[in-house]
Order: structure tokens, then sequence, then C-alpha cells
């Protein structure tokens, strides 16, 4: 990014990471606005069935997600530029997103018990700095300390045409590849499935 560019922080990022527990909430809000990161979907996507997420964008999904995170299911993890939110990266075992074993292209690769990341939401300001990729890190390690050995995402292949950042929610493969994912299936031209398996490195 370019320095002229007026939506550019004009300090390097200081970035620090936490796990979305209830007292983070608001900051997650403070993030994704009201219209919950984009189209009112407020990481439900993954979750309900597609006309289920259709009947309760928005507030319902607002209030559905709340309640995840009061249950204390720990859903993602949170990017911090010093005290201010500017990143989100969902993460959970694989079974928390029943959309994905319903998906023709993106269904289990093996029996393997996997953690998914699923969704990022950047800031505006603060996309295309490399935060995407830092955040894999991070929830890479929250998921290792959980038990996690093998962690899954399914990102996208980025289009030579401009395409608004908004929509590479499930991330690119560059990014992943950037951590150390490698592709272990390809049921789509441009949604792959990539894992690292971590086991090796416990």
């Amino acid at each position: 990014m370019s320095a002229s560019n007026p939506d550019q922080p004009a300090t390097p990022l200081n970035l620090s990471f936490h796990p979305l527990t209830p007292e983070r909430w608001p900051d997650l809000e403070r993030l994704f606005g009201p219209r919950g990161a984009c189209g009112g979907c407020w990481d439900m996507w993954w979750r309900l069935k597609r006309s289920e997420f259709e009947q309760q964008k928005g507030e319902s999904n607002r209030r559905a997600f709340k309640a995840i995170v009061n249950s204390g299911v720990v859903p993602g993890i949170l990017a911090y530029h010093d005290d201010q939110p500017i990143g989100w990266c969902a993460v959970q075992p694989r079974e928390a997103y029943p959309a994905l074993e319903r998906s023709r292209i993106l269904k289990p690769v093996d029996d393997q018990p996997v953690w998914s990341i699923t969704c990022f939401f950047v800031a505006r300001p603060y996309r295309r700095m490399g935060v995407t990729s830092r955040l894999i890190r991070a929830a890479v390690a929250f998921a290792r300390e959980q038990g996690a050995t093998i962690i899954e995402g399914y990102p996208k292949e980025q289009k030579k045409d401009k395409e608004a950042d908004v929509f590479a929610w499930t991330g690119y493969v560059s990014a992943f590849k950037q951590v150390g994912f490698m592709e272990v299936a390809r049921r789509s031209e441009t949604r792959p499935v990539m894992r690292m398996d971590t086991s090796a490195n416990k």
C-alpha cells in the first residue's frame, strides 16, 4: 500500500491477539459495526442452513453469535493495533460449522479431527498490510493450545482483476501459504482445502 493512501495508518502496526471472550464482546461489536462485518453476517454463515441465515441476517445473527460467546465458547481471535480492535479470525473445531459438512467443495478430506479457520474481517484502513497472515498464525497458536494438530483453511485464489477485500472473507491462498499451509484437496478451481499439520512440531 502506498504512502499516499489516506486509509493507511501513519505508524507501523503494533499488533496483539486475544481470544474473543464475553469481556471482549464490545470490541467485536465496535469492529463489526452495524452491518455485522458484512451483510448482517455476525460470523454465522458457516453455522446455519442458508435459509436460516437469510431469515436472521442482522440483529438475530448478532444475538445468536453473542449467545455463543456468552456460553464460554471461544469462536475466534481478535487482532488489536495498540488498543484498537482491527481484525477478526474465526477458528473452531470443524464440527462447529455444519455448513462445511453440507458443502460439496469443502466436504471432509478424511476422518482426522480438524480445526477450521473459516472467516476473516479486517477494518478497512488496515487491509493489505499483512494482518490476515498474522491472524492465521495467532489462530494456529490458539488451536494448538486447545489440542489441535490439524488446522484447515478454505481460501480463495486471488483474482488478477481487482476484487473488493471484504469479499475475500475466507482469506486468500497466498496468506495461508505464507504461514505454511499446504493444499490437500481442490474440488473447485478457485477454492482449495489447505492444511497445516502441527503434530511433528509438538
